[in-house]
């Protein structure tokens, strides 16, 4: 194919590829085509190599990510505790896109990495020009919040029922007890 027709073809292929992505992540599921093309006009992409962040902890969030390849480690510092490896059609950072705490852990790219970004500042001009949209949109961060929150406190309740069972044992009994078996 002639060059100047590849090179045209490419970025609409690469556009149908943000559009599928972007469709398959939880927080987009529900726009309609037109919203979605909307949606994809604001979001760039960058590429990150293994081992570089892509924003630590403490820094001001800005926006939320879209993994499109690789695997990004989201870590607790200054251990570096892995609290999540992330993959393929996995979003991260979205609480940015809610308000402009600061970044509550790291989040490093593990492998190379190519991200979707979308940031806060330009999806709320989209949301302003479209607000049913931004209905959309912030009723599926709701959501997801919503179902996070619950599964921490679920979380939350079964580390409190261990530390119960560990104190009711007495001095470490119940540890001893589970390394033996």
């Amino acid at each position: 194919m002639h060059g100047l027709w590849s090179n045209l073809f490419k970025g609409s292929s690469s556009r149908d590829d943000n559009r599928v992505l972007l469709k398959n992540t939880k927080i987009f599921t529900t726009l309609s085509k037109r919203q979605l093309d909307s949606v994809d006009r604001i979001v760039y992409k960058r590429f990150f190599e293994a081992g570089e962040p892509v924003f630590q902890q403490g820094d001001p969030g800005i926006g939320m990510y879209i993994i499109e390849s690789g695997v990004i480690c989201i870590a607790q510092m200054p251990d570096e505790h892995v609290l999540a490896e992330l993959k393929a059609g996995d979003f991260f950072g979205e609480i940015a896109l809610l308000n402009e705490t600061p970044r509550s852990a790291s989040a490093i790219a593990k492998t190379d990495c190519s991200l979707l970004c979308v940031s806060q500042p330009d999806l709320l001009g989209l949301f302003k020009r479209d607000p049913k949209l931004g209905v959309k949109v912030l009723t599926a961060l709701s959501q997801i919040t919503g179902q996070r929150v619950i599964q921490l406190d679920q979380d939350i309740l079964n580390l409190h029922n261990q530390l119960e069972q560990l104190s009711t044992n007495g001095n470490g009994s119940a540890v001893e007890h589970q390394t033996e078996t």
